[in-house]
């Protein structure tokens, strides 16, 4: 074995990252908080930068077929006028899907590749970090046994990867100052519902503006006429101050935003019907973080939304922290000798790669285009050429792939990220 390597949080990042080391000889433990893992969440998008490399891992065909791959990506206005479309995943040329997915069946996925590959006593659950301290040639970490009383107890390792998102402990120990996630004032309501299938069955689509949003998405196969739908309803106020601390899994009340939606029906989809479709609504503040100057210390580091917690706009938040993973990985690999100098590599790469993403989020990535239009055509318009060409729109899109790594040809020409990294 190259070194054992403890994983903090058993999310999308930190399992994938366990999979990874373990495939390349590490000897990887996970520990996460809560006592039981659970499908829960809504949907999620992964791009084809990340199907890459979840398919290296021999995680395609299962993604693919729980999932839907996303042929198209489709902006409309508050009046469901069509702005403009693009192809994604194979359609657009790449040689990996998009895959729309609920999330908790990802994380179930990966879980249980987890549990066969590493062996189940690896995926330590119940066990919330404490505190860590580094010491020459490794780190100790305290755990508490939730599963057991809540009784502390050490683990040695000889590196520590934190993976346990936008609230983690460990980052709040490497950045004790840094205070509460950043609120732009933007409220999501999120679910999942069974409805008519819109459009082709394997379109995204996005609608409205900046200040009120509604984005939705098939995450099931068609069966019956009906279809495993995923939405989100954004309204966004000048507040910046959160009242409360976020909670993915906070119920939300139709009260709250349905009113706004209501005559949001557009022949081919009726907003407020789905939303009503839907067994639950869970709100969330739309929050980041600023990027950090330093994820590495030592034989300690951080992944996923531990260290770039993002906009979720242009479905980039789990995809990010799979190429982390990946990227680690090949680090480690290449810095075998040396892996505290593998840490400090993977800082390198992905540190000022992510910044930038959450940065461009925080201008609404691809989603300019739909702003772009309401500011120009408020009132509607007869023809989108009127309003913005075509080239004016696409370049909106490109430029976010280039800046994200997915581009087409970028992505279809390299290698894979968990090859030895200089």
């Amino acid at each position: 074995m190259r070194g054992d390597v403890a994983i903090v949080g058993a999310g999308i990042g930190g399992l994938t990252a366990a999979l990874s080391l373990a495939e390349a000889g590490f000897s990887v433990r996970v520990f996460e908080s809560v006592p039981e893992l659970r499908p829960l969440g809504v949907g999620i998008n992964l791009l084809p930068h990340a199907v890459r490399e979840l398919e290296e891992l021999g995680l395609r065909a299962p993604l693919e077929a729980a999932g839907v791959s996303c042929g198209e990506l489709a902006y409309y206005t508050k009046r469901g006028q069509r702005i403009w479309a693009e192809p994604r995943g194979i359609r657009a040329g790449y040689r990996w899907p998009q895959i729309s997915i609920h999330r908790g069946v990802l994380q179930m996925q990966l879980l249980e590749a987890a549990r066969a590959r590493l062996g189940p006593e690896r995926i330590c659950l119940g066990q919330h970090l404490e505190r860590f301290e580094s010491y020459p040639g490794g780190v100790r970490a305290v755990f508490a046994d939730r599963a057991h009383g809540g009784m502390s107890h050490t683990v040695e390792a000889r590196l520590l990867v934190a993976a346990d998102g936008i609230h983690s402990t460990a980052r709040r120990a490497l950045y004790p100052d840094e205070g509460a996630p950043r609120w732009n004032g933007a409220i999501m309501w999120r679910g999942t519902a069974e409805a008519p299938p819109f459009l082709d069955g394997q379109t995204m689509i996005m609608a409205g503006h900046t200040a009120q949003k509604f984005v939705a998405y098939p995450i099931g196969r068609p069966h019956d006429s009906r279809q495993l739908l995923n939405f989100v309803a954004e309204l966004r106020s000048d507040s910046t101050a959160l009242a409360e601390r976020e909670d993915w899994n906070k119920p939300g009340r139709l009260d709250d935003f349905l009113p706004r939606f209501e005559p949001w029906r557009f022949g081919w989809l009726d907003v407020p019907a789905l939303v009503r479709a839907a067994e639950a609504v869970y709100v969330y503040p739309m929050v980041d973080r600023d990027p950090l100057p330093r994820w590495s210390f030592g034989p300690v580091t951080l992944l996923g939304d531990a260290a770039h917690p993002m906009y979720p706009i242009g479905s980039n938040g789990a995809s990010q922290a799979v190429l982390d993973a990946r990227v680690l990985t090949g680090c480690l690999r290449y810095h075998d000798a040396d892996p505290e100098r593998g840490l400090a590599r993977y800082d390198e790469i992905r540190r000022s790669a992510t910044a930038e993403v959450v940065l461009a989020n925080r201008r609404q990535g691809p989603e300019a285009a739909l702003q772009l239009v309401e500011t120009r055509a408020p009132g509607g318009f007869a023809r989108i050429e009127d309003v913005a060409s075509e080239d004016e729109l696409r370049s909106i899109a490109d430029s976010y792939k280039r800046l994200a790594g997915f581009s087409v040809a970028e992505l279809n020409a390299r290698e894979s990220l968990a090859e030895p990294t200089a």
